[in-house]
């Protein structure tokens, strides 16, 4: 490795703990600031002064607001993000046992609105100006703008309450929970392995709805991106000439053209990927599904901010993460850039 190329890796490295301690910091001051008191989500309304001033004094909110910035990255530095309000247990417990839930879901909706967003923004690009274009269109705007939780009232009420061809709310049926052990906490993976095929089977039916309603959202954003991308291709010169050459318009549409917006296509998939990870709150509010955005909803309402705090970082990561993938993908499918 060149002297360059470790100083730009440095430099990145530099940038990406900045960012997550101002996020952090920006999410720690706002958390003090917030009118919810955290003490008396856990001594009650009803306790008296001495009680109260006792908690106060525990969870360390008589020092100043620099102190306790610096005792929670110094706790944070040793791998402890403190313990939940809402659960009495180590955050991170927390939330490595519902992220899972949510990591499971949003790969089903991705995988759904990646595999149809992409084949419907090449087709209507293909078709720009005639109906086909217009329908896809119309259906990416309406996808994409309709509020995700009336998606997930009606669908709940169509297909599971109507038609009984979904599960409800949740992640299971009741007469399974508990039944598989978890290994990974992907219960569709946990229930294959163990061998549970009932179980798998009721998993799959309360996962599909939920998954397929994001999926419908991320499937807007991904068909809509798609469709600009390869409206700008098919007008370079470079499809013109393989018109000419008579290459058929499958080679030139596929061959070419998309194989030249893949790599902006892997930059949005991969953050449409991290909105699901950390934007299903709705979702999993509607459907009471046990992940992610309903333990960081319930942390919020309770003023609970060492989980709140411990699901940033979470999100942070995870959008870190998946950008510095975009980037090395960059690298391995696009040659320029190396």
């Amino acid at each position: 490795m060149t002297t360059s190329n470790v100083r730009a890796l440095g430099h990145r490295l530099l940038s990406v703990l900045l960012t997550l301690l101002g996020l952090l910091l920006l999410t720690f001051v706002i958390g003090r600031v917030m009118p919810l008191d955290p003490v008396l989500s856990i001594v009650g309304p009803d306790a008296d002064r001495s009680t109260y001033d006792q908690v106060y004094q525990q969870l360390g909110l008589d020092r100043p607001l620099p102190v306790q910035f610096g005792y929670y990255l110094r706790d944070l530095l040793q791998g402890d993000l403190g313990n939940a309000l809402l659960t009495g247990h180590k955050v991170t417990d927390d939330l490595a046992r519902v992220l899972p839930a949510t990591v499971e879901l949003a790969t089903m909706a991705i995988l759904l609105g990646t595999g149809l967003g992409v084949p419907l923004g090449v087709y209507a690009a293909t078709r720009r100006g005639r109906l086909a274009d217009h329908v896809v269109r119309v259906i990416s705007l309406f996808g994409y703008s309709t509020p995700v939780f009336w998606f997930g009232m009606m669908g709940l009420l169509v297909f599971y309450a109507w038609l009984g061809w979904a599960g409800g709310a949740g992640r299971v049926d009741l007469a399974f929970d508990g039944l598989v052990a978890p290994r990974t906490g992907l219960l569709l993976l946990d229930a294959a392995l163990a061998g549970e095929w009932e179980v798998f089977r009721s998993a799959l039916k309360f996962l599909v709805l939920p998954a397929c309603i994001l999926g419908l959202h991320s499937m807007a954003y991904i068909s809509r991106m798609t469709r600009s991308f390869m409206l700008a291709q098919l007008s370079q010169e470079y499809i013109t000439t393989a018109r000419v050459k008579g290459l058929s318009e499958r080679g030139v549409v596929w061959g070419h053209a998309f194989r030249n917006i893949l790599v902006q296509l892997l930059t949005i998939v991969a953050l449409a990927y991290g909105g699901l990870l950390e934007g299903a709150v709705l979702i999993e509010t509607v459907f009471a599904w046990p992940g992610f955005g309903q333990y960081l909803t319930s942390s919020l309402l309770l003023g609970d901010m060492n989980a709140v705090m411990g699901c940033v970082l979470v999100v942070g990561v995870i959008f870190v993460t998946l950008n510095l993938l975009s980037d090395a993908l960059y690298h391995v499918f696009d040659p320029r850039t190396r």
